[in-house]
């Protein structure tokens, strides 16, 4: 190997690495913000709610909304500003979607504290656009570490999230829960103060060796893309169907404190981003398509536990199993959709994803609340069978259409 191109090489992955490490950080930060509202958002809208209370998962859904929207509006502000900027104004919107919850938690207005948890729903959109920041930032070789990295960061997320509400909680007593939205204020400010530090390189536009983008509807139908968008969509529209249902099931339905049932989401979300530092290797050794089998089959595990009884160990390990199949799910989903589009193709590609992906999203949250209250929580567990069925064919399709080209 010419040793100037292996330098350049090594220069390029240390790069590559410091700007990981950073983007780590910031996800850190702002990622506390989706614990916090999923562990008491749909507690705090039940409670402002009068007789009617199947709309409790609303204030979820208007965070689901915003992150489906964020995900749009940061390619817009990335293409003006650049992504530092945008991920900056992603903060920015979060610390004022934090206040003005806490606004509406004292005036006692329902809708209000929708509109704000969408407003933190938006900085949640910015965020997740952080994973592609770190994968365009890598060589290929490194990309799905970087994920894994970048994910693994929910680990801090998942320990500041939910303890933050359940220590601020009462901060204003009576009025629960608007100390726990207060405290997104100075996480905001914190994100902003490390992204000052960061150098990110903008996304091309166009290939080194002159050769056009392709048209989005050629890149999404190949099989490859849309089998892992289908698969990515469908792992999280599980995970957020039942984890925005269990805090409710588990204090309305059951009886048990909300100090437990926040508990049982921090563990949930310590579960979904815990295996991510070594998902990236299992990738590498495996293939993606064989970790996202590996995250259905634990998701349908999930089902099994919930269907069993519902002590509090059920609702638990139920959760535990929920965020590892996500994880396995979805990074391996988010790797397969990132090796089917070229670098000048990654803005549209992944504007196209997440539009689509939280979108669906923020529909199974809302759902989420009208079935516990219809029909309850074990009817809710059994729409994971289907869904895993339908992505474990079309993962097995995939892979039978891999197997033939390789011995063609």
């Amino acid at each position: 190997m010419d040793s100037t191109g292996g330098g350049g090489l090594e220069r390029q992955l240390a790069a590559a690495k410091r700007t990981v490490a950073l983007l780590a950080g910031t996800q850190a930060i702002l990622g506390s913000a989706a614990p916090m509202t999923i562990s008491v958002g749909s507690l705090a809208g039940y409670q402002l709610l009068a007789a009617d209370k199947s709309l409790a998962t609303a204030p979820v859904t208007g965070f689901n909304v915003g992150t489906a929207l964020g995900a749009m509006g940061i390619a817009i502000v990335s293409r003006f500003l650049g992504r530092r900027a945008a991920f900056m104004t992603g903060a920015m919107i979060g610390a004022t979607g934090g206040t003005l919850a806490t606004i509406a938690l004292f005036r006692g207005e329902f809708w209000l504290f929708a509109f704000s948890l969408m407003l933190i729903g938006i900085c949640g959109g910015f965020t997740q656009k952080i994973r592609f920041a770190a994968a365009d930032a890598s060589p290929s070789s490194y990309k799905p570490k970087a994920i894994s990295w970048i994910l693994g960061a929910g680990i801090v997320s998942a320990v500041i999230g939910p303890q933050l509400a359940i220590w601020a909680k009462d901060a204003f007593e009576p009025v629960t829960f608007a100390g726990t939205f207060l405290a997104l204020l100075p996480l905001c400010l914190a994100a902003i103060g490390i992204l000052a530090f960061l150098k990110l390189p903008q996304p091309t536009r166009t290939s080194a060796s002159g050769q056009p983008a392709r048209p989005l509807r050629e890149i999404i139908a190949t099989q490859r893309f849309a089998t892992g968008m289908v698969c990515g969509i469908g792992t999280y529209a599980l995970m957020s169907f039942v984890m925005t249902g269990a805090p409710l099931a588990m204090v309305v339905g059951c009886g048990f404190p909300t100090e437990l049932a926040t508990l049982g989401i921090q563990w949930h979300v310590l579960a979904m981003f815990g295996p991510s530092f070594f998902t990236g290797m299992i990738i590498a050794r495996i293939g993606a398509e064989k970790v996202v089998a590996l995250g259905l089959v634990t998701l349908m595990a999930c089902a099994v536990v919930a269907h069993m009884g519902i002590e509090l160990w059920n609702f638990w390990a139920a959760l535990v199993l929920l965020g590892i199949g996500w994880n396995f799910g979805f990074i391996g989903a988010t790797s397969i959709v990132a090796s089917t589009y070229r670098p000048h193709e990654a803005d549209k590609v992944q504007g196209f994803h997440d539009i689509i992906l939280f979108g669906t999203v923020a529909l199974s949250s809302f759902s989420s609340g009208k079935v516990f209250t219809a029909y309850g929580w074990s009817f809710m567990n059994l729409f994971i069978w289907p869904v895993a069925i339908l992505c474990l064919v079309l993962i097995g399709l995939l892979l039978l259409r891999q197997q033939s080209a390789t011995s063609a």
